[in-house]
């Protein structure tokens, strides 16, 4: 949704009105306020500030509103880092993930708070987040999902993964093997060597068709490395839970 001009340099800043978006994190401002991470349909990933919606502290309705994964409709304004939210509205059902799919649409969220700059507009995985999470919330095998959102992501970033054709400028071949580097892209090896990934399971993540289960922890490794490389250092809490979690099941 556009912003509308204030009608003077001086005046309380555009205002956006009815922006679809959803929370991706929130925390605690003073006595009654929050600061919001939203990723929204047209802006991007931003901040914004809510007073008087704190969970026990006078925040009523809206402060029930306010909760990740809810599809909303949002407005704002003001100007810089962190525009005032002046209204809430839901936009749909809130999607019921629970277990390991709750703990998948905190991944996302986290992903989306530590690689998108805020201000910049990302309609296409706007649409796979949203896409995700409804995956998610009917009881998808999370695996599939997950790489599909992960790809766009990195595709968001400018770093979209080479997937048809390999280091050389070669077509991938289905049943050859990879490695993948960076820059270089997929780098042909051996059938011999660890840790690389078949050419079907490229050539299935870039036509969106879900491969074989078997392929898929590969493109679980590839995906993970590459999100590394863009974290610079950083870690990701999700993660952690997720290793935990797969430490108590084995």
């Amino acid at each position: 949704m556009a912003a509308r001009g204030s009608g003077g340099s001086g005046g309380p800043g555009p205002r956006v009105e009815n922006e679809p978006a959803y929370v991706l994190h929130a925390r605690a401002f003073r006595e009654t306020s929050q600061i919001l991470e939203v990723f929204s349909a047209s802006h991007g990933r931003m901040g914004l500030l809510a007073r008087g919606v704190r969970p026990g502290k006078g925040g009523g309705g809206r402060a029930a509103l306010l909760q990740p994964f809810s599809p909303l409709l949002l407005s704002w304004q003001g100007r810089g880092e962190l525009p005032q939210l002046a209204d809430a509205e839901p936009a749909g059902a809130l999607p019921r993930l629970q277990g390991d799919a709750l703990l998948a649409g905190f991944y996302l969220n986290e992903l989306l708070v530590q690689l998108l700059n805020r201000g910049e507009p990302q309609p296409a995985l706007f649409a796979r987040y949203a896409l995700c999470l409804s995956q998610l919330a009917e009881g998808a095998e999370l695996a599939w999902p997950l790489r599909c959102f992960e790809r766009e992501l990195l595709e968001a970033l400018g770093v979209a993964l080479q997937l048809q054709h390999d280091s050389r400028g070669e077509p991938i071949e289905p049943l050859a093997r990879y490695r993948y580097q960076g820059e270089l892209g997929a780098v042909p090896v051996d059938f011999s060597e660890a840790g690389t990934v078949e050419g079907r399971a490229l050539l299935a993540l870039a036509s969106d068709e879900k491969p074989a289960p078997p392929l898929l922890p590969a493109l679980r490794r590839l995906l993970r490395d590459e999100l590394k490389r863009h974290l610079h250092g950083r870690s990701l809490r999700s993660w952690s839970l997720m290793a935990e979690i797969e430490q108590l099941r084995s």
